[in-house]
């Protein structure tokens, strides 16, 4: 049985529990994750006086930052609007921070607000399922259970590995971009690095530096953007009035004076429009393609003995395969009935509400171009602003939404600066949303979580 919390309202909740009665406080929310995401949400809350608890299963916070990037990795887009807006990173910092440099931010961050009373660390989640009276039932690895009136996912989406399949067997070593940690694991290595995201360009600039060979696989060719134009980062030439269109304009314009043409590196010419897909922010690679030090070659046929035979028919003998193929969003200590992902995005609305679940929140599931730090000081206050709210009615506020007119997303990629817009918007319509949430509880004023037993 859980302990009670002295001031807090309790409340009692039969069958919840296969062997008792689970007595717990309904006052709090849980912060599921204490990385870039979870810390600025924490932060939210505290400033809006929600009270919550947070765990995260590492044993440090700061998420990706702290265990999953490699030595030598810095951000790709620039300290400006990688910050948070008001907690502004030092002005020794440069414009393209390190690994070191980001962990000793959220460091600083979490002591300055003092966020590290309310984090457990070491505390994995196992399950989370809905239970009587719209409360959320948390199990954690220990095999505690606690009830909460909601839980806030930020467990991040850089953690799952996506392999790819290969036919045929490797004799060297295939590793993924997660287990990548410091150049000594390329140094004199023929290494072929699959895929042409950030991650991929990083390792296989690495790899042209300290490798014997590097070869990039990629299965189509992608829009290689400058990180800074003119010495200023290209993230921080863009503009919040600016519609997509016009930033397209831009980067086209920009990669066209910075690199010259696709064919100019051997490159046929993407098929996809600029930021269709989650952009490729590199100098380096058309620089050591340049330099004879990467090869490119398209995708990978079969494996066989050391060497590896491309689509092409083209065959290149390696040591080691780093599979830069990115990761699935994934939510393992959910029941299948609150799995809500379609590939790469979480169907929800106002980008963390379900509309037939209340207290499930899902936070930071999408991409956006841009730092995370601006889009989360913007978002966590509009965020509490609806959890607020959220509390005054009994309907989900994904459902208030979705009555509004507001569609599930398509994809899981988004503009910030039309993020930036439609925040603004919102918290001048606020009154309205409010208007429309108890008109909706009107109409559904029987509503309640289905409850999902063990």
């Amino acid at each position: 049985m859980l302990g009670l919390v002295g001031g807090s309202k309790v409340v009692t909740v039969s069958n919840v529990s296969t062997t008792q009665n689970l007595v717990a406080t309904t006052d709090k929310h849980l912060i599921i994750g204490a990385g870039f995401v979870g810390l600025g949400m924490a932060q939210a809350l505290q400033a809006a006086n929600i009270p919550y608890d947070q765990v995260d299963a590492s044993d440090d916070i700061g998420g990706n930052w702290y265990h999953g990037v490699y030595e030598t990795a810095h951000i790709i887009s620039s300290r400006k609007i990688t910050q948070f807006t008001y907690f502004p990173m030092p002005d020794s910092y440069p414009d393209f921070p390190s690994a070191q440099n980001m962990r000793d931010y959220l460091n600083s961050f979490a002591d300055h607000f003092d966020l590290r009373r309310h984090i457990e660390l070491n505390r994995t989640v196992s399950y989370v399922r809905p239970v009587e009276n719209n409360l959320w039932e948390v199990t954690l690895n220990n095999g505690e259970q606690r009830l909460y009136k909601g839980v806030l996912i930020c467990n991040g989406h850089h953690w799952c590995k996506r392999f790819p399949q290969f036919q045929g067997e490797f004799n060297g070593e295939i590793i993924h971009s997660k287990d990548y940690k410091h150049p000594n694991q390329l140094r004199g290595k023929r290494v072929l690095v699959i895929g042409a995201g950030n991650s991929a360009c990083d390792i296989a600039a690495e790899a042209a530096r300290v490798g014997a060979k590097c070869v990039l696989s990629m299965r189509e060719s992608v829009w290689f953007i400058p990180k800074s134009f003119a010495g200023v980062p290209v993230a921080d030439l863009i503009k919040w009035w600016m519609p997509e269109w016009w930033q397209r304009l831009t980067a086209h314009l920009i990669i066209r004076l910075t690199f010259g043409k696709h064919q100019d590196y051997g490159l046929p010419t993407p098929q996809h429009r600029i930021f269709e897909k989650h952009p490729t922010i590199n100098n380096e690679v058309p620089y050591y393609i340049k330099h004879g030090r990467i090869i490119t070659k398209p995708a990978v046929s079969r494996l066989d003995g050391e060497a590896v035979e491309f689509v092409d028919g083209s065959r290149e003998a390696f040591d080691l395969i780093v599979c830069c193929t990115g990761y699935y969003v994934a939510y393992p200590f959910l029941p299948p009935e609150l799995q809500r992902v379609e590939g790469a995005v979480v169907k929800c609305y106002g980008g963390a509400f379900l509309d037939d679940y209340k207290g499930l929140y899902f936070i930071g599931s999408g991409q956006a171009r841009g730092g995370v730090g601006s889009l989360i000081s913007a978002y966590g206050q509009f965020f509490t602003r609806q959890l607020k709210l959220q509390d005054e009615i009994n309907v989900p506020m994904g459902l208030v939404l979705k009555e509004m007119g507001q569609q599930l997303p398509q994809t899981h990629l988004s503009d910030p600066q039309q993020v930036f817009r439609q925040l603004k918007i919102a918290n001048i319509l606020f009154n309205y949303i409010v208007k429309k949430a108890h008109q909706v509880e009107r109409h559904y004023p029987h509503f309640q979580n289905q409850v999902i037993h063990d």
